[in-house]
């Protein structure tokens, strides 16, 4: 089973769905995957009410929160029996449709691997200490963690 957990500052290294797709096939045991899910979070410029310009993702601790991401990560492995897992979450200033957050999950089933996918994805957005600043027309909103 392989993980790849990283939190990254914007330019730090270049991922993109390709390259994680190429960490999961590349390891040993994709002979016994038989499904792959992937997401890609990007930045959303219009919602009801609002329009957003760019944001800036931040943490207080890039250690400690990739470290919790790979907890957050083998706990999924455990729990759907899941082979290989990789998420890319970066953090920096991002302008509309710019990914910043990249996760792909494989197994050798679609139901697990898929409940898996969402998971990794739920948890990452709630657990993880994160604080988004929203730069609109009318002025920044703060959003930490789980917004």
């Amino acid at each position: 089973m392989e993980i790849m957990a990283k939190i990254l500052e914007k330019g730090e290294e270049d991922y993109n769905i390709c390259k994680l797709q190429e960490f999961i096939k590349n390891n040993a045991n994709i002979s016994e995957c038989g499904a792959i899910y992937s997401f890609e979070g990007i930045v959303r410029g219009v919602e009801p009410g609002k329009v957003t310009q760019k944001i800036k993702l931040s943490t207080t601790d890039k250690e400690s929160c990739q470290e919790e991401l790979k907890e957050i990560l083998n706990e999924v492995k455990e729990k759907y029996g899941i082979l290989n897992l990789a998420v890319v979450h970066y953090l920096g200033e991002f302008e509309i449709g710019e990914s910043l957050f990249l996760t792909m999950v494989a197994g050798a089933h679609r139901q697990e691997t898929q409940k898996a996918l969402n998971e990794v994805v739920e948890r990452v957005k709630y657990e993880l200490d994160f604080k988004k600043e929203e730069k609109t027309e009318e002025g920044t909103n703060i959003i930490m963690s789980g917004g």
